[in-house]
């Protein structure tokens, strides 16, 4: 392992040495550092060498700065499975009360330095000018407005003020992140998905937008996507990235989706290849999973909303304690993962050849606007309701004044904000 902690991180150290020599439990730790590759075998030896904890603490902390640039992380990331949170709290505190903000572009995106409003923008791969769509597929417009959608940054004090009680999400990239379109199918009874491809040029764009790193694969077989998914899975930068993003387009069914060929992929193989057992690179970080799909063959016709007090709002996502320490020893097969999908169970999703997919375009309007300051199931709560609110326009169609209803199961732990950027 080639190269020095960084500075920030060497620094955090110094302040905290004191307490964690005197309050580090270092037998289990030691352990974990090896099988991450923090230290070799003759370094366990020799530090596991000493008589007493406290020696083991000193030749510890003296050597751990030497061992590269991911040393630190791995070692918070040691320390909390080795149930020494507290530990691990104090010394990502340093980092960000002290150093991240002096020093952003080594934990977190550098600001933007403009001399104007600090936003990054996204540029849309469609002509959004352009509207006019087949009479079979077009739709009303959910935000009536055309031009670029913002990205801001979330301030210094957002972040600080709910760091503690979301998920770790301070890697550069946040997390890797998978897209698979499939939009030409090589059987008939699949017809193509016209506007499939405006969906990925969009989802590519936020993504990177949020920071993550993004692949994209297109018209994959059934088999093909599953091998996919399980390289994606085992990829070695998952172990010190935050977190992942699945997206997956396609035709589909209730619970699977449709490779090119007109095979299944079940979603619940998806999940699987992501999950504490499968992927334990990734365990304790949050998976997002977002499926462009229908589930079902029935149109949903809406009906019409009674006189009086229109009920529109949704009652809150369950909030869960994220201080609560989790237990380490064991986890659940799955946990940490919040899925969304475009429809209901057993319904159709809607797509516009031009402009692509109601729920994708609800993704990018929403996620685009409040991701600097709203944790993802709340987000996800503003695309069901603008979903909600849009309606079909394909006179002649069974697809008229047509409905859809997106929804998202969570298994979150805690609170999941994005955290796009910093503004200066």
């Amino acid at each position: 392992m080639a190269g020095g902690m960084k500075d920030y991180h060497r620094k955090a150290l110094k302040r905290k040495r004191l307490l964690l020599l005197k309050e580090m439990v270092p037998k289990e730790l030691l352990q974990h550092l090896m099988s991450e590759g923090i230290l070799t075998d003759y370094m366990y030896d020799k530090i596991a060498a000493e008589s007493v904890p406290y020696d083991q603490n000193i030749a510890l902390l003296n050597l751990l700065p030497k061992r590269g640039p991911q040393a630190f992380q791995v070692f918070c990331k040691a320390l909390r499975e080795t149930e020494q949170d507290h530990l691990a709290n104090q010394l990502e505190e340093q980092v960000v009360d002290v150093d991240v903000f002096a020093t952003p572009q080594k934990t977190f995106p550098p600001p933007v330095q403009e001399t104007g409003p600090r936003r990054m923008l996204y540029e849309s791969s469609m002509q959004l000018s352009n509207r006019a769509a087949p009479a079979q597929s077009s739709e009303d417009s959910i935000d009536n407005g055309d031009g670029p959608v913002m990205v801001p940054y979330c301030s210094v004090e957002f972040y600080r003020s709910h760091y503690k009680e979301a998920y770790n999400l301070t890697s550069c990239p946040r997390g890797l992140a998978i897209i698979i379109n499939n939009v030409d199918f090589y059987t008939p009874e699949l017809d193509s998905r016209k506007g499939g491809e405006v969906d990925t040029a969009s989802l590519k764009q936020l993504f990177t937008l949020l920071r993550y790193e993004v692949s994209v694969h297109q018209n994959l077989k059934a088999q093909d996507m599953r091998c996919e998914l399980a390289k994606f899975s085992r990829r070695s930068e998952h172990a010190r990235l935050d977190s992942c993003i699945v997206a997956i387009l396609s035709h589909g069914v209730d619970g699977a989706v449709y490779g090119a060929d007109g095979h299944l992929v079940q979603l619940k193989e998806v999940f699987s290849m992501l999950d504490n057992a499968h992927c334990p690179q990734l365990q304790n970080k949050p998976k997002m999973f977002f499926i462009q799909a229908c589930r079902g063959e029935e149109t949903d016709r809406g009906v019409d909303q009674r006189d009086g007090r229109e009920q529109s709002s949704s009652p809150g996502c369950e909030e869960m304690d994220a201080r609560k320490e989790l237990m380490k020893v064991k986890l659940p097969t799955q946990s940490d993962m919040i899925c969304a999908y475009a429809c209901l169970r057993g319904t159709v999703s809607m797509r516009n050849t031009k402009r692509g997919s109601w729920f994708v375009e609800a993704l990018m309007s929403v996620f685009s606007q409040h991701a600097k300051d709203t944790h993802v199931a709340d987000m996800l709560v503003k695309v069901n309701a603008l979903i909600k609110e849009r309606e079909g326009h394909a006179p002649g169609t069974e697809y008229h004044r047509c409905k859809e209803m997106s929804e998202y199961c969570s298994t979150l732990c805690r609170k999941l904000y994005l955290f796009p950027g910093l503004q200066p």
